[in-house]
């Protein structure tokens, strides 16, 4: 057998509260080969993504390694210093971040942030020969029009692509060892079969190591050869992939493994003739004149219901959401808030409108800002729109942490950087809720959470929704939410409405040939189905 070319034995990695040291990994052990892939899955908070940066030498901010080795192929990079380092990140050891919006520059063309580290920082090739294999990358990870997709900018491009374009900037100059945090995660289901079919043959072909973070056990069947599930910074168990499929050995991995069972209450349908919170009516938008992104799109949400739009990445389901919110004003068509028409510009909107229709969105990352803290950030809205000042306002900011289910005394005077990323999505949706708003628009929510606290979301946001009569705009690419929550489904291909109706009546056939498309692109268990699956679609 060859030689391991990472090992990790013993590592303890711990974070600063305050003025103490918490462990976050105790005593982890890894070994990874050349061309062998790793999964890594666990809960949020189990310490995957904090063993992920280990394997590069690096830990963030407030974080130290209090004990362990660190090897890649045969240094020690707890010994090496931080010139040799940035020596290897890049070139010999690359990072795929979960957030890809986190972590591009939104000033620079895709084209120039992924020739910057074969050019610019460790000079492997020309940028003329940097550029033409980035179009070859783009193709392969289904980038629409991959010879001009990258003079576009970060905030030009969907969730979706700039996960693919950040994959690719991570293979540019053929690591020995990738690190993939979560890197589908914002992806529709049928463009992630085509991507984690790129990823696993670029690994082949370079012979490339990686590790395979993840939340979404059916993704992880598909990719690793080996699972490890850890479990509040510990170590549960490892096993050969198939191993662990039929037989995971310890109660917490069978745990993840069991089938949610979550359902949101069935809602009545609404009286003919009952006025909607919000109607969309024939709208069509675009972005730059004569290339229409959304055509003739209509669809109602009522007070009470939740309406899942879904679609592939590029469908148009942000992009309406935008129209509705008027930061992209409709061509033509109209928006309806409880009859009455909106102005498409989000200017020309009064502050009583602008209150009724409130956003949760996809990356909590970046919709908080990282400077401030709980009280300051639920307590903006509330002085915006309610005119709350003084002991109201912090009164009204403990009564939101505490609908939520956050402690107040615990959370208030946090930042962002000090919650998870299912309590950052949880203060999302308190910022939402602090407008009294009507309608809700819900942005790929759960998109980024393990299913454990992604249940834990869907159910706080059903007791609100129960509570307090809202609406809700579902924008998601998960068809099991879809299952869960949905009382109507919209789906969008290419801008358009393709088709809609009641949930249980979308998810029996006959379907439409792409809704039909959707259903049997949500993997499964089976380590084969991503092979199977492309087999069948080349067949067809």
């Amino acid at each position: 057998m060859t030689e391991p070319l990472l090992t990790i034995r013993d590592l303890s990695i711990e974070g600063r509260q305050g003025r103490a040291w918490q462990p976050i990994l105790r005593g982890v052990d890894l070994e990874l080969r050349r061309g062998e892939v790793l999964g890594l899955i666990g809960e949020s908070g189990a310490g995957k993504s904090t063993l992920g940066l280990a394997a590069m030498g690096y830990t963030r901010d407030g974080t130290r390694i209090a004990g362990g080795e660190i090897t890649f192929d045969g240094m020690d990079l707890r010994a090496l210093g931080a010139r040799r380092l940035r020596g290897l990140r890049g070139r010999r050891i690359a990072y795929v971040a979960q957030s890809a919006a986190a972590n591009f520059n939104p000033s620079q063309r895709l084209i120039d942030q992924y020739t910057e580290a074969p050019v610019d920082i460790h000079q492997l090739r020309t940028r003329p020969e940097a550029a033409r294999e980035a179009r070859e990358l783009y193709a392969r990870l289904r980038l629409p029009e991959p010879d001009v997709i990258g003079f576009r900018y970060p905030h030009q491009v969907s969730g979706g692509q700039l996960q693919r374009a950040m994959t690719a900037m991570a293979m540019s100059c053929e690591p020995d060892l990738i690190i993939f945090d979560e890197p589908t995660t914002a992806l529709d289901v049928t463009t992630q079969i085509e991507v984690l079919r790129a990823i696993r043959d670029a690994v082949r072909e370079i012979g490339t190591a990686a590790i395979y973070i993840t939340h979404d056990l059916a993704v992880v069947a598909q990719m690793a050869d080996r699972i490890k599930v850890l479990l509040r910074g510990e170590e549960v168990e490892e096993q050969p992939t198939r191993a662990m499929l039929a037989a995971p050995r310890e109660a917490y991995s069978r745990s993840l493994w069991a089938v949610r069972s979550f359902r949101a209450p069935e809602h009545s349908v609404p009286p003919a003739g009952a006025t909607p919170v919000l109607r969309v009516a024939g709208v069509t938008a675009e972005y730059s004149p004569g290339t229409p992104v959304l055509q003739d799109v209509s669809f109602d949400v009522h007070s009470g219901r939740t309406v899942a739009v879904v679609g592939e990445s590029g469908s148009g389901k942000s992009t309406a959401a935008r129209v509705i919110t008027g930061l992209l004003p409709a061509v033509s068509g109209r928006i309806e808030l409880d009859g009455t028409p909106l102005p498409p510009r989000l200017a020309r909107r009064d502050p009583a409108a602008l209150r009724q229709v409130q956003m949760i969105h996809q990356s909590a990352d970046t919709a908080l800002n990282p400077k401030h803290t709980i009280r300051e950030i639920l307590g903006r809205p509330l002085r915006f729109y309610l005119g709350l000042r003084g002991p109201a306002r912090e009164a009204r900011i403990r009564e939101l942490l505490a609908d939520i289910e956050l402690d107040p005394d615990d959370f208030i005077g946090r930042t962002p950087a000090a919650l998870s990323g299912g309590q950052k999505q949880r203060i999302g949706i308190a910022r939402a809720l602090a407008a009294e708003p009507r309608l809700i628009i819900c942005d790929e929510v759960t998109s980024a959470l393990d299913q454990l606290v992604a249940e834990g979301i869907l159910k706080l946001l059903t007791r609100l929704q129960e509570v307090r009569g809202l609406a809700y705009m579902f924008i998601t690419h998960d068809l099991a939410t879809v299952r869960a929550i949905a009382d109507h489904v919209v789906v969008m291909q290419h801008g358009r409405v393709v088709e809609q109706g009641p949930k249980d009546e979308m998810f029996r056939p006959p379907h439409h040939p792409y809704t039909r498309l959707l259903l049997t692109s949500v993997p499964d268990m089976d380590p084969d189905w991503l092979d199977r699956t492309i087999a069948e679609r080349q067949e067809s």
